[in-house]
């Protein structure tokens, strides 16, 4: 079975607990950013789905930019490690993590 978009940036997230990914991208002529921490994926601009099989974000979705930012996230004080990386940047973190891409 092939894993989506998602799943493979929560597998990432599970990895590096200490990071909260902020994922900005395109999908279906919207714009949304999502966040994901420890394995789950919530969008910070449109209603998640309470399924937690239902992908927050599209297969088919443009990923535009990816920031780490340290956990515990506080959003008065965000601390970030990296931003804008892009997502030919991000896919290569994730191989050195051992994620298939």
């Amino acid at each position: 079975m092939v894993r989506g978009i998602c799943q493979r940036l929560e597998e990432y997230s599970i990895k590096y607990p200490q990071e909260v990914l902020f994922v900005r991208l395109e999908a279906d002529g919207h714009f949304d950013e999502v966040a994901i921490f420890k394995g789950f994926s919530s969008s910070l601009m449109h209603p998640t789905a309470f399924d937690p099989d239902m992908p927050v974000i599209p297969d088919d979705a443009k990923i535009l930019e990816v920031d780490r930012a340290k956990a515990p996230y506080n959003p008065k004080v965000p601390e970030y490690i990296e931003r804008n990386i892009t997502w030919a940047q991000f896919k290569k973190k994730m191989a050195k993590a051992g994620i298939k891409i």
